[in-house]
């Protein structure tokens, strides 16, 4: 009872100290007139990612690899299927032609990267750097060419004095940082009672869970009318869940785990990302019978991990 405790108050602060720092990073992004898909490429998408940032990293320093990975893999699988699934389901939205020409391409090409360096059972510590300068130039790259372009002169003005937003954005940090150590704690908690694999828990009830920020932060983008936050934070999400979390984590402790083991989910992760770009392209709108085979695609997957235990 109390490792069941220990992990809904950690998801709970998770969730607060998320939505705290995502507003006051986007009320810091709208002063620098950033476009707003770039927004939801870089400040949504990391500020919605810290949650898995904190507890990958957490779970590597604890000595549970597994959890580490299967939080990213399984978040990015969580991110496409479920979240766009509902999202789209709930607000039919339009898509940007640079989330499908440019960043959808960029997701593709860090997931099949991803998966190739972990073929050895090892993200070592020189490819987690590696990752973190591809994610710098990445971001560097995108607040560049927006700032260049026109469409960016053109985003509301802030809504909040900026220290406001910065003490929003620390409070979050702070918020985020302990809510993930208690999350993570009573995830392994609750593993080791019930008998259940570090690597079954972390594909899906801390995937999961550290994934709500994303599906709270979406669906309040697209009911708002704001699709290019609403796709380009789960594009940008799964860039940075990669580049972003496995590289700072293999940076500060080198991810050992079983490749095989976890074959499932990576296979599962591409042909989410791959899928992704058929239906972005029909149309160019996403409506409710995407929504469908995108969570109908998320429900096949989980029943395939609680089958294989």
């Amino acid at each position: 009872m109390t490792e069941l405790l220990v992990t809904l108050l950690g998801l709970a602060v998770l969730v607060v100290g998320a939505e705290a720092m995502v507003r006051g990073a986007v009320d810091l992004a709208l002063r620098a007139r950033i476009s707003p898909l770039v927004i939801g490429l870089t400040v949504v998408s990391m500020g919605t990612s810290a949650p898995e940032l904190l507890v990958s990293l957490m779970a590597a320093l604890k000595g549970t690899p597994a959890i580490a990975i299967g939080n990213v893999v399984g978040s990015n699988i969580v991110n496409i299927s479920l979240i766009l699934g509902l999202a789209v389901l709930i607000f039919p939205i339009e898509v940007d032609r640079d989330a499908r020409r440019i960043h959808w391409p960029v997701m593709m090409a860090v997931s099949l990267l991803f998966w190739w360096l972990f073929n050895d059972n090892l993200i070592a510590r020189w490819e987690g750097l590696m990752f973190l300068v591809a994610m710098i130039c990445y971001v560097g790259w995108m607040v560049w060419s927006s700032r260049r372009s026109a469409l960016s002169r053109a985003h509301e003005p802030p809504r909040m004095a900026w220290w406001k937003a910065v003490l929003l954005l620390v409070a979050g940090i702070a918020a985020l940082t302990k809510g993930s150590e208690w999350f993570v704690d009573g995830g392994v908690g609750l593993a080791r009672l019930g008998g259940v694999s570090e690597q079954l828990i972390g594909v899906t009830v801390i995937a999961f869970g550290t994934s709500v920020p994303e599906l709270v932060t979406s669906l309040v983008a697209a009911y708002r009318k704001q699709p290019d936050i609403s796709l380009g934070n789960l594009v940008g999400s799964n860039v940075f869940n990669l580049l972003g979390i496995i590289g700072v984590t293999a940076s500060v402790h080198p991810i050992a785990a079983s490749h095989d083991s976890f074959r499932i989910d990576l296979i599962a992760m591409l042909i989410t990302a791959l899928v992704l770009y058929p239906l972005m392209r029909f149309g160019q709108r996403m409506g409710r019978w995407q929504g469908g085979i995108l969570v109908a695609a998320y429900l096949a997957y989980l029943a395939l991990v609680l089958a294989r235990g």
